[in-house]
């Protein structure tokens, strides 16, 4: 195992322990976001692009754009608030 690889996995660690503690909705999507690119990443070292390739586009990309629309659906995420400068509460459930 290389240092770079090592340093691949603790992120990847980190990601998970991260997207089971944080508990601001918006946040999570956004880490989740970053475990997948990680881990295509980790696909394109372990030499297999068409897994690469799918986790990026599933993973980071598709699955991603669908949490995005259910916050928004949900209304945890607004396009203006109340003052007009649009930013989202993120942390409302």
């Amino acid at each position: 195992m290389t240092s770079f690889d090592a340093i691949l996995l603790t992120f990847l660690i980190v990601c998970a322990i991260s997207v089971s503690i944080t508990r601001n909705l918006l946040a999570s999507i956004i880490i989740y976001m970053s475990f997948s690119l990680i881990m295509s990443v980790i696909w394109l070292t372990l030499q297999a692009p068409d897994l690469a390739i799918t986790e990026a586009a599933v993973g980071a990309g598709v699955t991603s754009l669908l949490f995005f629309a259910t916050l928004k659906k949900i209304h945890v995420i607004r396009a203006e608030d109340k003052n007009g400068n649009g930013e989202g509460r993120g942390d409302e459930k």
